[in-house]
């Protein structure tokens, strides 16, 4: 006879208090792995040494797959298997002690009883729950020695992304939000609608045990490419249908929005989204997880560790090279053990969801090792060579006729390549330069030896490449040296000064042809709009310096700037019987400032009121002001207002009110929007008290 249904006590508060899961805001049961919990359920009307208990998940549970275990009640705890210890019983109750491997299948579970002594009946169910990564469990993967780090890696909702140019790094707040509402069964049917799921459900849900398989797998479920990810990459400078990527401030609002549209890509990403919304799932599942940030970063297509750039005599960036060297390229780190490679490649791990290359026929990009690629060990799994590029390529820049298509190499540089490598502190808003974690000193022997290595392990030393430079082009020396000099604020809505300092290195005057160009580009350093350009001839008295003022107007740029507020200024010099130098610079200018200020304290359950200040910069009126805000434990959802329209310098003032409802440091976003300026991003640290 089949039993009574009995009801189950998940003790919601106590588990999730013991297994860091009481930021989770829902009604099932959430647990790490290789951790006991503990459930009571009542309406078992048999001596309990006659229960077994199946935990199984997936569309077809089986004990081979390790995703179904049958177990009955032991004296103690197993290491290596599913097991449950007898707390207390009463006449009609029974508390048991759950405990799954360290290596179980993360996702959700189904609990059913059977009792023995009644035959045949068919097991009664006792609910479900959802089994996650455990950082805290020396058995597991992902575990984490430093607590503070778990706290920072898969606890923290709020995180601080750096972006700008090498010689400008500027940063803005990014609400992850991976305890929100919804969010944990987004990530689980991100899973469910990855392409490994849809080929082989069986095997697929088998592997969600493995750190670096999940790793992989949502590298390329955020990105929309192959399998109706979360995100549409565009890097056109033309958002049109979508929003710009640089309006984003939380991930929640994206992925909710993917599930809302029935799962249809969400426009629009660029590397920081895809960066932000893989660290949200990562921590959601329980892996440690950190966004990263490489400024001067290649993207080498072809695998030959080198980047081409190609310029036209007028000076002008050609978009003709597959290869590119980006302002700046977020990627993630996440840490898990490497049972694949040894314990050497253990510690953080670089993924990469950005659709850039495929590898394996999909657009992903690792788990591959950060050890690796510092000791330049590029035949390991996965994605080494393309890693190791990012950060360490040689690059080539090319004079390039477009008449005759012949192309000059001006000049290569092997240090130009991955520079300031940074992420946030644990536990502080500040920045961290991790470069020294992805390569030797830039420039010292160990470097050049370690770049040596991975170019023979890719077999490149040997093979003849048709366009590689000849050893006398690499070895002509310049006569003339240039660099662009700032020479005033770099703003929005200001004028951009310049200065070009040219130097003749010989000890004879040289008469040089110079060509300008100053374009409007998106932060991957491709032109979208000229705004500028100039020539003049100029002769160089022997070892003279001489300063040319460059002068770039606000009425010049405005029309033309993209949401990344980038420029980049070349000057191409043609030297009169000699080699050709190539000058150039990207500025990234920096948005008007935009103030908040919490007047008054901030109390559980109290409103209190918070202002947002804005000055109008500029000598027009500015429109279409929307001000976006959001922070977790602060307000619900994201809060829009509309701004009315400012004139020229008028100072605006925004109120609204905040109910927070959990104590604590807390982080208020808020994003500033008009038809002038796109974008303008702060975040303000609110202390909650009781």
């Amino acid at each position: 006879i089949a039993a009574t249904q009995p009801s189950t006590n998940w003790h919601l508060k106590e588990n999730a208090r013991d297994h860091h899961t009481s930021k989770f805001s829902s009604k099932e049961l959430i647990v790490r792995r290789g951790q006991a919990f503990t459930v009571t359920f009542t309406g078992t009307e048999q001596p309990e040494q006659n229960l077994t208990f199946i935990a199984e998940t997936g569309p077809k549970p089986s004990k081979l797959a390790k995703t179904q275990a049958t177990f009955g009640i032991s004296s103690t705890v197993s290491k290596e298997s599913w097991s449950a210890v007898l707390q207390s019983t009463s006449s009609n109750s029974v508390s048991i002690s759950i405990s799954s491997p360290p290596n179980a299948v993360i996702g959700r579970y189904k609990l059913s009883v059977q009792t023995t002594s009644s035959g045949s009946s068919s097991p009664a169910s006792l609910g479900t729950f959802v089994l996650l990564f455990n950082p805290w469990s020396s058995g597991d993967d992902v575990f984490m020695p430093n607590k503070a780090e778990c706290e920072e890696y898969v606890l923290e909702e709020f995180g601080i992304i750096f972006a700008g140019n090498k010689n400008h790094i500027n940063s803005f707040g990014w609400n992850f939000g991976q305890f929100q509402g919804d969010i944990l069964n987004i990530c689980l049917s991100m899973l469910d609608r990855s392409l490994n799921y849809r080929q082989d459900p069986a095997t697929d849900v088998s592997h969600r045990n493995d750190p670096k398989y999940l790793g992989r797998v949502l590298s390329a479920m955020v990105n929309a490419n192959d399998d109706q990810g979360v995100l549409l990459g565009n890097w056109s400078g033309n958002y049109e249908g979508g929003k710009s990527p640089s309006s984003w401030i939380g991930s929640g609002e994206i992925l909710q929005n993917w599930k809302k549209s029935g799962f249809k890509p969400v426009k629009y990403g660029q590397c920081w989204v895809f960066a932000a919304v893989l660290t949200t799932v990562l921590r959601c599942l329980g892996i440690p997880t950190r966004t990263i940030t490489n400024f001067s970063s290649a993207h080498d297509t072809d695998g030959n560790l080198r980047v081409d750039e190609f310029y036209d005599a007028s000076g002008n960036h050609l978009d003709r090279a597959a290869d590119s060297i980006w302002n700046f390229h977020v990627w993630n780190e996440s840490w898990f053990s490497r049972s694949d490679l040894g314990p050497l490649y253990s510690g953080w791990q670089v993924l990469d969801a950005t659709p850039q290359e495929e590898s394996g026929g999909i657009y992903q990009c690792g788990p591959a090792s950060r050890n690796a690629i510092k000791e330049g060990d590029v035949d390991l799994d996965y994605d080494c060579p393309f890693v190791f590029a990012e950060v360490n390529a040689d690059c080539m820049y090319w004079n390039y006729d477009t008449a005759t298509e012949k192309k000059t190499l001006m000049f290569s540089k092997s240090t130009v390549i991955g520079q300031f490598i940074s992420t946030k502190a644990v536990g502080k808003d500040d920045r961290v330069d991790v470069t020294n974690d992805y390569k030797y000193e830039e420039g010292s022997t160990k470097e050049r030896d370690i770049f040596k290595k991975a170019r023979k392990k890719l077999g490149l030393e040997d093979k003849f490449d048709p366009t590689a430079p000849t050893p006398q082009e690499i070895n002509q020396k310049p006569d003339i040296s240039g660099k662009f000099k700032v020479a005033g604020p770099l703003e929005v809505g200001k004028d951009l000064n310049l200065i070009l300092v040219l130097a003749n290195l010989q000890s004879d005057a040289k008469t040089v042809h110079l060509n300008m160009t100053a374009w409007s580009t998106v932060y991957t350093r491709r032109p979208v709009h000229e705004i500028w350009k100039d020539s003049i001839s100029v002769t160089l008295s022997p070892r003279e310096e001489k300063q040319f003022p460059i002068k770039i107007s606000y009425t010049e740029y405005q029309q033309q700037l993209t949401t990344d507020n980038t420029i980049q200024v070349t000057a191409l010099c043609h030297v009169e019987g000699g080699i050709q130098v190539l000058v150039q610079r990207d500025i990234t200018l920096d948005n008007p400032a935009l103030d908040i200020q919490v007047l008054g304290e901030a109390k559980v359950n109290k409103e209190v009121d918070v202002e947002v200040i804005f000055t109008n910069p500029v000598d027009t009126e500015v429109m279409d002001c929307v001000l976006q805000v959001e922070g977790n434990d602060l307000l619900r959802g994201i809060l829009e207002i509309e701004v009315p329209p400012l004139k020229a310098s008028e100072k605006s003032s925004t109120k609204f009110k905040l109910i927070p409802f959990e104590t604590g440091p807390k982080h208020l976003l808020v994003n500033f929007s008009c038809d002038k300026f796109a974008n303008i991003k702060t975040f303000k640290l609110v202390n909650v008290i009781d």
